[in-house]
């Protein structure tokens, strides 16, 4: 069978088979269903390329390659990609964006939920993803930063792993992954279970974090049947449950002169709060190809929950404020999506995508009275605030991939999308790229988009401001509009040139936002709280290299990004009125804006001698400093960092073992993610300190 190449711009080496076609004549030793599989998860991919995005692709055997392999939680991943970087509590920017991620499985979209801390998928499940950005198709809305398609692992035959990993801080985890086929039918399964005594980024920068013992349960089955040549039928579904504690910083005691029941000390070391996370979602999936037409219908749905447990007599003492919350979030939705190859010239493509989500939120909150001064008149009372809400949200597009002349392929189109939630807005959106590839190698991209990008439903706060009036835990303001779209115009160009195994890309990108979204954590719980800026501006430029020939892989990223963003159009209750009148008065810099971003890595494979099967391979981050406060919000930045981390594993083909062996943070460097100041930005955060950690794997 001919196996394609594909060498996607500084992230990784991704073989994919190349799958005949219905006019082709299949060799006579290939067996139907892989025929069969092949072609129907071609046509998948034709209903949505990327069409003049920029896309950057990492295949499982990278990952594997990568250190901590697929016992990386995602996010960790995607930071060895071009122009994402790291934040506290597990969030990442895609381009100087807050969030504003979609994610999809299998072309599918995976309705966002409510975690901070969590991570919903694992790298298990991944055969390969595709993270795009830049100008998008139509096809693309709502969340616009970055589109993190995942291509789930499928067609087996029957065997999995089983595997056990661990080390420093109480680090272990166990997991099983199991595919296999029937007939016409696929399945796999996979689960894993987690604990660590870090399961949130240290407060102080020490080796052992204080109170930070995490418990993390993940399970993820997919299931296809082939019906016949042109349709197959397929089911997913996950499930996590995640529990952290809050971790405490040393030493402290509160300054505040609160007093409870006569009580005014306790040390900070004792706190106990705890944070828990779930998360469920399955999608059925219709995929239908016959001739010139494909078509997809899913139906999907995602159930989120977040509660927070405060440390009541501890938090009331230093804040004056403990919040027991619980936030639930369901979302149901269909997408139907199809293309229609018209002529060699022209191919169709369209679809619509309808989600009802449904939120509620609980909260019973232990607050001072006090008088005008601040100062407490009485002991503590308690202040129950609860709410429900429902949003709808209707999306739909069109656009035609147009080939006028040889080695140009012109994308135009347009969405249209509206919702109805705590506001009801819309917008059409108009979307073109073009892309040039002659011979030799060279391809040049560019592109236009307008995006409409509604507040996360599930975030937005509940709280009713007048309840807290005249007491410890009054806003600092008593008005403030519910959050808008981001309404934004991008304009993106990037070249790349392949030269044998080396590849070369360059991508720039110029943003311009009216309503720029954002999120901070504003009050107790470490739950974000969506608000907007009147207008915003973000611009970038990013460029990678990236070498693989004979086991070797080699890969560069740098990115250089500016975000920010003027005069609070929302939430205005949250912010001190003297930053108010600062931010209305000029820009400032956004709290996740990063000047420089970069990463890098290398591996080697083995192929004989002594050490086949053995590989070496190492990976770094670069990051200039986030943004904390200066002279005005967000006017200062942290110090820069980078960090490396090694790898060596060694696979026993005979017996079917692998083992190995990972250092993270190989350096011990030291480095502050947060400073607790900024924006919306809550406690300090640093990054994890030296680890060791070791692995071994059993085929089954």
């Amino acid at each position: 069978m001919p196996v394609r190449i594909l060498l996607l711009c500084g992230a990784a080496l991704l073989a994919t088979p190349a799958f005949a076609a219905d006019d082709q004549q299949v060799p006579a030793d290939q067996p139907k269903d892989i025929v069969v599989t092949g072609r129907l998860d071609a046509a998948r991919a034709a209903i949505q390329p990327s069409l003049g995005a920029t896309t950057y692709s990492i295949s499982n055997a990278t990952i594997q390659a990568l250190p901590g392999g697929d016992n990386q939680q995602l996010n960790q991943i995607l930071l060895q990609l071009p122009g994402v970087s790291q934040d506290g509590a597990g969030q990442l920017h895609v381009r100087d964006d807050h969030a504003n991620l979609q994610y999809r499985i299998n072309g599918t979209i995976l309705p966002e939920g409510i975690a901070v801390f969590g991570q919903t998928l694992s790298p298990r499940l991944v055969e390969r993803f595709d993270l795009r950005t830049g100008a998008l198709p139509a096809q693309y809305g709502l969340r616009t930063a970055g589109i993190i398609d995942i291509t789930t692992k499928s067609g087996f035959e029957n065997g999995g792993e089983v595997s056990l990993y661990g080390g420093s801080r109480g680090t272990i985890e166990p997991s099983v992954e199991y595919g296999g086929k029937s007939g016409s039918t696929n399945y796999f399964v996979t689960a894993s279970y987690r604990h660590n005594d870090l399961g949130i980024e240290s407060v102080d920068g020490s080796t052992d974090a204080l109170h930070d013992t995490t418990n993390q349960y993940q399970g993820f089955v997919y299931l296809d049947h082939t019906i016949d040549d042109g349709n197959r039928v397929s089911l997913i579904g996950g499930y996590s449950d995640q529990r952290f504690e809050i971790p405490n910083p040393r030493g402290l005691h509160p300054d505040s002169g609160y007093s409870v029941g006569g009580v005014t000390d306790f040390l900070s070391d004792d706190l106990d709060e705890r944070q828990h996370e779930q998360t469920a979602f399955g999608i059925l999936s219709l995929l239908h190809d016959a001739g010139p037409v494909t078509l997809q219908g899913s139906l999907f749905a995602r159930y989120s929950s977040l509660q927070y447990t405060p440390d009541v007599l501890g938090e009331l003492l230093f804040n004056g404020i403990a919040q027991a919350a619980k936030k639930q979030d369901f979302t149901t939705g269909v997408q139907v999506e199809g293309v229609y190859r018209l002529s060699g010239a022209h191919t169709l493509r369209g679809g619509f995508v309808v989600t009802r989500d449904h939120g509620t939120s609980r909260t019973t909150t232990q607050v001072f009275p006090v008088d005008a001064d601040g100062a407490q008149t009485g002991q503590p009372i308690a202040i129950a605030d609860n709410g429900a809400a429902t949003e709808m949200t209707y999306s739909v597009y069109l656009q035609d991939e147009w080939q006028p002349i040889d080695h140009i392929t012109i994308n135009f189109g347009g969405r249209f999308d509206h919702y109805d939630g705590y506001r009801s807005e819309q917008q059409f959106s108009p979307r073109v790229n073009a892309v040039w590839s002659p011979p030799g190698g060279f391809t040049i991209h560019a592109g236009y988009a307008r995006y409409f990008s509604p507040a996360p439903f599930a975030n937005v706060a509940t709280t009713t401001i007048a309840k807290f009036v005249g007491t410890s835990a009054a806003a600092p303001g008593t008005f403030g509009d519910v959050p808008f779209a981001e309404r934004q115009d991008y304009f993106d160009i990037g070249a790349e040139q392949k030269i044998g195994p080396v590849t070369i890309g360059i991508d720039a990108y110029h943003r311009r936002s009216r309503n720029l979204l954002d999120e901070g954590q504003f009050g107790a719980p470490i739950i974000l709280t969506p608000f907007n800026y009147a207008r915003g501006r973000i611009d970038g430029i990013e460029g990678n290299i990236s070498y693989t020939h004979h086991g070797w892989l080699l890969y560069a990223n740098i990115a250089h990004a500016e975000a920010k963003g003027t005069d609070i159009s929302s939430g205005q209750f949250n912010f001190d009125p003297a930053d108010l009148a600062t931010i209305s008065r000029q820009y400032i810099y956004l709290d996740h804006d990063q000047t420089w971003t970069g990463s890098a890595g290398a591996s080697y494979h083995f192929d004989d001698g002594f050490l086949r099967d053995s590989k070496l391979s190492s990976s770094m981050i670069y990051g200039s400093g986030l943004r904390r406060d200066g002279a005005v919000p967000n006017g200062g930045k942290l110090p820069a960092y980078a960090v490396f981390n090694i790898s060596a594993s060694h696979k026993f083909a005979g017996p079917g073992v692998e083992i190995r062996a990972d250092v993270f943070n190989l350096f011990d460097h030291v480095y502050e993610i947060r400073d607790g100041s900024g924006v919306g930005v809550g406690a300090p955060q640093y990054g994890q300190r030296r680890g060791f950690f070791f692995g071994i794997s059993k085929s089954i």
